[in-house]
């Protein structure tokens, strides 16, 4: 099985050939052709554990996600160290080196970056043979083929975890995982260094229809998922006048201490 990072360029389609590289990536498939999934439940990290009634994600179904990188590398990070492979298409800002720090194996994680109109076919092809999908989507699905992919993944045991966005959600969804209420940590008076973000995650499903949240450090201070200390405290709403000063070389970004809230989006998908 020998299609990780190294087959990433190759999978990502431009314009001009997006349905041969489609077809490449079928052949890659075919090459690691997998028996339908045993597992009824894909682990998650154990301080996102609390937020499913089965404290995992649930095999052959689909999830709406909030549509954060930081979010998507914590729900795949447990699969991944269990050995299982997953796959993230259509979103080209995510970082290996946070995927990495995540504890996620780059050498089991397939990266579609740039799909275009062929992001659906991209993830039927990759319902065939991983267990473990992200998928931000390009362009509104037609019921029909939501209904396909839907019946795909229960056949193969495969889960899917949808971004979602303010135009449409994912028809057929087992439940929502979000993310809301961010505060930043590492500021003092005047100027810092940020440190960690301390977040909310919510979710609902099906079977557990009343909302679940806890909340977790995203990114902690090793730049993976943490459970939140009961000592850290949330900052002060920041302001919009002050913008980034300098980025160090930890990749962190030094802001002022009312930074806007642009920069904090940024600093979140960075």
């Amino acid at each position: 099985m020998g299609i990780g990072l190294d087959a990433a360029t190759a999978l990502s389609p431009t314009s001009d050939n997006r349905a041969g590289e489609v077809l490449r990536l079928r052949r890659e498939i075919s090459r690691m052709q997998r028996r339908r999934s045993d597992h009824t439940l894909l682990p998650i990290d154990p301080s996102l554990a609390a937020l499913l009634p089965e404290e995992g994600l649930q095999t052959g179904t689909a999830y709406t996600v909030s549509p954060s990188p930081g979010l998507v590398l914590a729900l795949l990070s447990a699969a991944s160290r269990k050995g299982h492979w997953c796959a993230v298409v259509g979103m080209p800002t995510l970082g290996v080196e946070a995927a990495a720090a995540f504890g996620i194996d780059l050498a089991r994680l397939i990266l579609v970056p740039e799909p275009g109109e062929r992001w659906l076919a991209a993830t039927s092809a990759l319902a065939e043979v991983v267990p473990l999908i992200v998928v931000n989507p390009g362009s509104r699905a037609r019921d029909a083929d939501v209904s396909r992919l839907s019946a795909r993944l229960r056949d193969r045991g495969c889960t899917l975890l949808v971004t979602e966005s303010a135009a449409s959600q994912w028809p057929q969804s087992e439940g929502t995982i979000r993310i809301h209420d961010p505060h930043w940590h590492g500021l003092g008076a005047g100027w810092g260094l940020l440190s960690d973000c301390t977040v909310t995650v919510t979710a609902t499903t099906r079977h557990s229809p009343r909302p679940t949240s806890v909340r977790v450090q995203l990114p902690g201070g090793h730049g993976a998922v943490e459970a939140a200390a009961a000592e850290l405290t949330a900052l002060p709403s920041l302001g919009a006048e002050t913008a980034i000063s300098s980025k160090p070389a930890s990749g962190r970004p030094m802001v002022g201490d009312d930074a806007p809230a642009e920069l904090l989006h940024w600093a979140e998908a960075g």
